[in-house]
């Protein structure tokens, strides 16, 4: 068989598609000597993780497109990545070869590559929960590998690590850490400035290529820009010196979600394309006679020094991206023009996009619109991610059981992993403390449970994949968090979550266990463990969670919509928007009794509650 894994934004998984797989001399030796498997790495992650542990233990390396050649069992026996034409097709007339004259040794040598990952694959005991000292370990490795002048963690290529910046706005929160909220600061300007993110349009790219992130890699992808809408928001919240520049990125990004990624389902599209027609980033890039055109000859040279835009170029061919390295001196003007320029974009060709509708990826979106609306106040956002919440619980739940995807309205078969279940349950869950709606809380709940039946292991941990999925000839493995959560990590947060929102101690004692299995990938590579410390930073702390009572009759919350209030008209509202990040606030909530006719707030930890008050200071960080 002939293995290729790939998905649609990739840009060297189309230039292979157009110089190889579309070669009719190519399709004819395949057709000849091969079975021809093609799968979205994004829609199987289950594939995809088997078969790129093995590229990587055969090639030091991996990525997409994926290459595989596998025996009739799935066995792989060569693996590799990209390959140009001639050397794709001498691979496939060695591959026949090699099958017609030595089958046997083709056949072992698949065996023996499957037995050595089951080896390194076979699991290791579980270690203790990560703990303060754990916590604050891995803190000071992450400032061991920050990057002070431009933020972000390593070299080059460097990616938006927004599970780890999360972790650090929840560790600065509980212990008031400032280094923490140094590495966050400085990571998240630096990208904001960056050609990294799309200052005319809006949102992230997926990396970039250098340090500096001034040419990414452009396309652009739902789970990064969720995750970094999170982090944005809790930024603005936990700095105000940062706030300008991190709520313009907030409203940006929405802006660019509800514009380009809302499809016609009530839900959010995986991915924008890196490529223009084949040529990568032409949508994006500028030279200074470009914004002249379209500019005038003023305005087109005062925003290619803001912009950052030279003779020379920062991208390929004279051309460059967009950064904004300051803030423009007449902001009323930088409207104007950022509107121009996206005018004059719309017109350029697009890049296309991946409109199928991931379940993990959706949760995540829905966390975080749910989140950003109510500590911002703009109601319309909790309606979209309540909106893509009901798709999500309507359409992807099929005979009882949580799917990946679908398309079009059209549910696919591949079955829902840990990680779909995972942040479905915690987008649910965003919405219940935004909205305090009950229904959410008991559908997080019901996935949840549903989720424990199908993926947990004897030991506390997790499968990546349920009972009744399809067996592969590995199992893929589901500890650490990479480019989204992990669906250890994943179930494990929503477990915290739930356990505080619901008062579920039970739950609360299986995430401690669940993340134990993370303990040593915590100590060793923090940066690969990201959203497993988010879930241990806020079980150490309690977890904390806020209830507060519905707002009075008349009062603001029914003026201005969902946790909305009027200038002053809602003290504890307000503070509440301004507890430390990791704090839960479950607003409106039903069970939490009104006070002498005041609106009250009743704060908790872990499944321990104290005594509904009415005074701001009372709340976590406020006294």
């Amino acid at each position: 068989m002939l293995l290729s894994v790939g998905y649609a934004a990739c840009h060297w998984c189309h230039v292979m598609a157009h110089e190889t797989f579309e070669d009719d001399e190519v399709g004819r030796l395949v057709g000849e000597h091969l079975v021809a498997v093609k799968v979205d790495r994004e829609e199987r992650p289950d594939v995809d993780a088997v078969y790129m542990s093995a590229t990587t233990a055969l090639t030091g390396h991996g990525g997409w497109p994926m290459t595989c050649l596998l025996t009739p069992d799935g066995e792989p026996f060569w693996a590799g990545t990209y390959l140009p034409r001639e050397q794709f097709v001498q691979l496939v007339l060695g591959a026949a070869r090699a099958w017609r004259e030595d089958r046997e040794r083709v056949l072992a040598g698949g065996a023996q590559i499957v037995a050595a990952l089951r080896r390194a694959g076979d699991r290791t005991a579980t270690g203790p929960t990560p703990g303060e000292d754990e916590l604050a370990a891995a803190v000071r490795t992450l400032s061991g590998e920050f990057d002070p002048q431009w933020g972000g963690f390593g070299g080059a290529p460097k990616f938006p690590p927004s599970m780890v910046l999360a972790f650090l706005l929840r560790h600065h929160g509980r212990t008031g850490d400032e280094e923490s909220l140094r590495m966050v600061r400085g990571t998240c300007e630096a990208m904001a400035r960056s050609g990294t993110y799309d200052q005319v349009g809006g949102g992230f790219a997926r990396y970039a290529v250098d340090r500096a992130w001034v040419v990414p890699h452009f396309e652009k992808m739902l789970y990064d820009n969720a995750l970094l809408l999170g982090v944005y928001t809790d930024l603005l919240r936990a700095d105000p010196a940062s706030r300008p520049w991190a709520e313009r990125v907030v409203r940006e990004t929405v802006d660019w979600l509800l514009r380009e990624m809302w499809t016609e389902q009530a839900a959010f599209a995986s991915s924008l394309d890196a490529d223009t027609e084949g040529v990568e980033g032409a949508t994006y890039v500028w030279t200074p006679a470009q914004l002249r055109q379209v500019l005038g000859e003023e305005d087109g040279r005062q925003a290619a020094d803001l912009l950052g835009v030279t003779d020379g170029g920062t991208f390929e061919h004279g051309s460059s991206t967009l950064q904004l390295r300051r803030d423009p001196d007449d902001p009323a003007w930088w409207a104007d023009v950022r509107e121009r320029l996206d005018l004059h974009r719309s017109l350029r060709p697009q890049p296309a996009r991946d409109d199928k509708v991931v379940t993990a990826w959706n949760g995540l979106a829905v966390a975080a619109l749910a989140h950003a609306g109510w500590v911002l106040e703009e109601a319309d956002w909790v309606d979209v991610a309540a909106r893509c919440a009901r798709f999500l619980l309507e359409e992807h739940v099929v005979d009882g059981r949580l799917r990946r995807s679908s398309r079009d309205g059209s549910v696919g078969d591949a079955l829902a992993v840990a990680e779909d279940h995972g942040d479905l349950v915690d987008g649910l869950l965003a919405l219940h403390r935004a909205t305090g709606d009950g229904g959410w809380l008991a559908a997080a709940g019901r996935l949840l449970d549903e989720a424990v039946g199908l993926f947990g292991r004897d030991d506390g941990t997790f499968s990546a994949t349920g009972r009744d999925a399809e067996r592969l000839v590995v199992e893929p493995r589901t500890e650490g968090d990479n480019a989204e959560p992990g669906g250890l990590s994943a179930l494990a947060l929503a477990l915290v979550r739930h356990g505080a929102q619901a008062a579920r101690a039970d739950h609360l004692e299986r995430a401690a266990l669940a993340l134990g299995g993370m303990s040593d990938l915590v100590t060793r590579a923090p940066r690969f463990a990201g959203w497993a410390l988010v879930a241990a930073e806020e079980l150490v702390g309690g977890p904390v969670l806020v209830r507060l009572s519905p707002a009075t009759t008349g009062g603001a919350r029914e003026a201005t919509g969902a946790g909305g209030q009027g200038p002053g008209s809602d003290p504890l509202g307000a503070a509440a928007r301004r507890t430390p990040v990791g704090t839960l606030v479950v607003d409106g909530d039903a069970e939490t009794p009104s006070v002498g006719g005041r609106r009250a707030a009743t704060v908790c930890r872990g499944t321990t509650c104290d005594l509904p008050t009415t005074l701001p200071e009372d709340l976590p960080g406020r006294g």
